[in-house]
């Protein structure tokens, strides 16, 4: 026969690795989950554009933003950060990417939304790659009177 130990070693080992099995399965379970955000953003006006004397170009724009984002959150989700970004070509690069807008989605409930607003952050100068998952909507240039 058994005694105590041995069969507290036993019922606690079973239920360690019944335990590391629910994680296991619960965490491969948000793979499967196949989001499908959609976002759309109009360029509205085109505030001022100024050429600043470091020879750099800067921009003003008021924009509109409308997304629905709930796909996006899971039971492993707390919050979503969003950002607009611009990108461009010059004669120096062949891609530039600045951040105009960002916002934090902190709750599913706030994930479908409309907002009219203009760049939060200096659309001006040159940064670093951003990677992340991304929507990318095309199609708007600057009018000609400001290239």
């Amino acid at each position: 026969m058994h005694s105590f130990g041995y069969r507290l070693n036993g019922l606690l080992t079973f239920a360690v690795t019944i335990l590391a099995l629910m994680c296991a399965i619960t965490s491969l379970s948000d793979n499967f989950n196949t989001p499908s955000p959609s976002a759309e953003i109009k360029i509205m006006n085109i505030n001022w554009f100024q050429k600043q004397p470091q020879g750099h170009d800067e921009v003003s724009l008021t924009m509109n933003v409308s997304a629905d984002l709930q796909s996006l959150f899971t039971w492993n989700t707390k919050q979503v950060f969003i950002f607009v970004a611009a990108e461009y070509e010059t004669r120096k690069n062949s891609l530039n990417q600045v951040s105009l807008w960002d916002a934090i989605i902190p709750a599913k409930e706030h994930a479908k939304f409309w907002i009219h607003t203009s760049n939060k952050y200096r659309f001006v100068d040159q940064t670093g790659k951003m990677s992340a998952d991304k929507i990318v909507l095309t199609g708007y240039s600057l009018p000609e009177e400001y290239r």
